[in-house]
């Protein structure tokens, strides 16, 4: 294992091991996505596969050779570009799907594997992180995007990769070879001249003078045999700026194209854009070089990369690929916060702006210019650890509960995951519980909605209430909503407490109680998980959707029940996820943590009251039947048990032993029961 720290040699995993197992599974879902996103492209009609070479696109699919390679304004490479993909022209458009579909998923794989090469890991982990480097890099929206539109954005990478990330030999071919594919990649993409600056501030000139040289020659050559095309890019468009979409779109994540959508136009927008770039070149490249020096070559380069991405007039989504190898880099003393900044990058280059943040006027355009603040934040700001600190192999560790004895010896406890007890990083708990939310409301939506189905399961749930004479819900939901302000009132309840207090408790217990927080999120997130599979087994119509019962919708109003959509609200989500009742689910899980931690006897039984109000205000509007609660608080049932075969028993975790001011109750009163604790480091 030391050697493994160290870099030094490591002999292959046994097979049959766990590593092993563990490596071919990652190995067969990286050649899945491999599969899944050729077989995506390739499905698609003619008119939506390679837009980005529709300028070549002639009758019946055939590429043309003749006109200008910016007539439609789409494509948006250089001319050398252009030059490189005519030999391509000769053939039809099937088999050019097939050939160019298959080039850039070599490219795509050669990249991550590239990146990972020069990963300053050992020899054990870097086996591990190669597929995981292809899946990321497959899962990518830069890489995504250059699949459907047939960019060479994937190639500037790959030279760069393999010129500036090679090991440092001190001779002219090794400068040589460096500088010609530097120069290769800023002729394909103009932006990538940064890199001739940061092999110059590294000591590496006659690469950054080769680079330079390169590039005059490729750029000279194209002009030569698209005289016309060369102006039209470099001189009318000043280096391809204005091609493709507007550059005052969404789809342009640079500090221009910031300037531009926040109003700003002509002088005052060129100088103040120019002195952004000016700033963030000079402190990108600076930290870049200083990251280079201190043996990281793949941070560097992602960091080159980022200030490229924001400095370029425009940076489409196809050329943002650099932002994700940033994730090299270390951030964080302890180890609990060695997650934060990888998980921000993945997300933030796999998902959309509408996961990342909820569409709102306050936070939705942090959402909307996610790449570019992660550009911004990458070159600039974050403080990437140097391979000198003592921090690098040695963070704080995270201090754990030891093992605990189960109080059910007929329960198996499978610890699969230790009991951390100090407080999560606030980021990654964010980014993961919207992350999360998302996923929890689009497998909601997706649960089956047939109107049929879902009215038969609401006619059985009434038939067993009446069995067990539980059917009390037309009576309380017609008194409810004979008395207007108690009606008005429940509906607020209902739209407002559901998310507000499960919030307000989680933030709490993450301040004050953080091993607590950790148990019951945990629990939390069980619970739903396990209510997701409800909803997909047993859609229910809630009485409020239920013909010719009689209920009264009080927030929506009368449904018109013989509409296939049943008016506005079904719109918005599944109306048929009713079984278990989350409502309930959530309230009652309130109820247990106030319960638990609770300083006061009175403050333990106002939290067991919240479910029973709950339970009143969902049958009074409507929403549920009493059977709906039960099957509430089964879930919650459910996430703590699984929770607690995973991880073993809570409460001697919250013990807190060893840890400063457990007795002064930071953990509900349960620090009587000390629990043996150990740091994992």
């Amino acid at each position: 294992m030391a050697e493994a720290e160290r870099g030094g040699p490591v002999g292959p995993p046994r097979a049959g091991s766990r590593p092993a197992v563990a490596l071919a599974a990652l190995w067969l879902l990286a050649g899945l996505l491999a599969v899944r996103q050729a077989a995506a492209v390739l499905r698609l009609p003619p008119a939506r596969r390679f837009t980005g070479l529709a300028t070549w696109a002639g009758e019946h699919g055939v590429p043309h050779t003749h006109g200008s390679l910016y007539d439609s304004g789409r494509f948006t490479g250089t001319p050398l570009a252009g030059l490189v993909l005519r030999p391509l022209t000769d053939a039809a458009e099937h088999g050019l799907g097939v050939v160019w579909t298959l080039s850039t998923l070599s490219l795509v794989v050669a990249v991550a594997l590239v990146a990972v090469r020069v990963l300053p890991v050992g020899g054990r982990m870097r086996r591990g992180a190669a597929p995981v480097a292809v899946i990321l890099t497959l899962l990518s929206l830069p890489v995504r995007n250059t699949f459907t539109l047939g960019q060479t954005s994937v190639l500037p990478v790959l030279l760069v990769l393999l010129g500036c990330c090679r090991p440092r030999i001190a001779d002219r071919r090794s400068g040589r070879t460096t500088g010609v594919l530097v120069g290769l990649a800023a002729a394909l993409q103009p932006a990538v001249l940064l890199f001739a600056p940061l092999l110059w501030l590294t000591g590496r000139r006659r690469a950054a003078l080769v680079t330079g040289a390169t590039f005059a020659g490729s750029t000279a050559l194209a002009w030569a045999a698209l005289p016309d095309d060369s102006w039209t890019y470099w001189v009318h468009h000043i280096a391809g700026a204005g091609l493709g979409d507007r550059p005052d779109g969404l789809a342009n994540q640079s500090l221009h194209g910031l300037l531009l959508r926040l109003g700003l136009r002509g002088p005052l927008e060129l100088g103040l854009y120019g002195l952004l770039a000016a700033a963030v070149v000079t402190v990108g490249l600076r930290r870049a070089a200083r990251y280079a020096r201190d043996g990281q070559p793949l941070l560097a380069t992602a960091l080159t990369g980022c200030v490229a991405v924001a400095v370029a007039p425009t940076a489409w989504q196809h050329q943002q690929l650099w932002i994700l190898f940033a994730v090299a880099g270390r951030v964080g003393r302890r180890r609990a916060d060695r997650l934060a900044w990888p998980v921000l990058v993945v997300l933030v280059m796999t998902l959309s702006s509408s996961v990342l943040v909820a569409p709102n006027p306050v936070l939705g355009p942090v959402g909307q210019h996610a790449p570019l603040l992660a550009a911004l934040a990458a070159a600039c700001v974050v403080p990437f650890l140097s391979r000198s600190s003592a921090l690098w192999d040695r963070p704080v560790p995270t201090p754990v509960a030891g093992p605990q004895r189960g109080r059910f010896r007929w329960v198996p406890l499978l610890r699969f995951f230790k009991r951390a007890l100090n407080r999560p990083n606030l980021l990654l708990e964010l980014m993961l519980i919207r992350v999360g939310y998302w996923a929890y409301s689009y497998i909601r939506a997706q649960a089956p909605d047939s109107r049929a189905l879902a009215e038969y399961h609401g006619r059985q749930i009434l038939a067993v209430e009446e069995f067990l004479r539980l059917d009390v819900e037309h009576g309380v939901n017609h008194f409810v909503a004979g008395v207007g302000r108690l009606a008005d009132a429940m509906d607020y309840y209902y739209g407002t407490f559901h998310f507000l207090v499960p919030m307000l408790l989680l933030g709490y217990l993450y301040w004050r109680r953080p091993a607590t927080y950790r148990w019951a999120r945990t629990g939390l997130a069980l619970a739903t998980l396990v209510a997701l599979a409800g909803f997909w087994l047993y859609p229910l119509a809630p009485p409020r959707l239920m013909p010719g019962l009689g209920f009264i919708d009080t927030a929506n109003g009368p449904q018109d029940l013989s509409h296939p959509e049943f008016g506005a609200l079904t719109e918005l989500a599944n109306q048929y996820a009713a079984m278990p009742s989350l409502h309930i689910g959530w309230s009652l899980w309130c109820g247990v943590v106030i319960a638990v931690v609770g300083p006061r006897t009175w403050a333990r039984w106002l939290g067991m009251l919240y479910p029973l109000m709950t339970l009143t205000v969902i049958v009074g509007t409507a929403n549920h039947y009493v059977l709906d609660a039960v099957g509430g608080a089964a879930v919650v049932a459910a996430g703590f048990g699984i929770q607690y075969v995973l991880t073993g028993p809570g409460r001697g975790a919250l013990a807190l032993a060893g840890i400063p001011g457990a007795r002064k109750g930071d953990e509900g009163g349960v620090a009587a029961e000390r629990a043996p604790v150990r740091a994992v480091g």
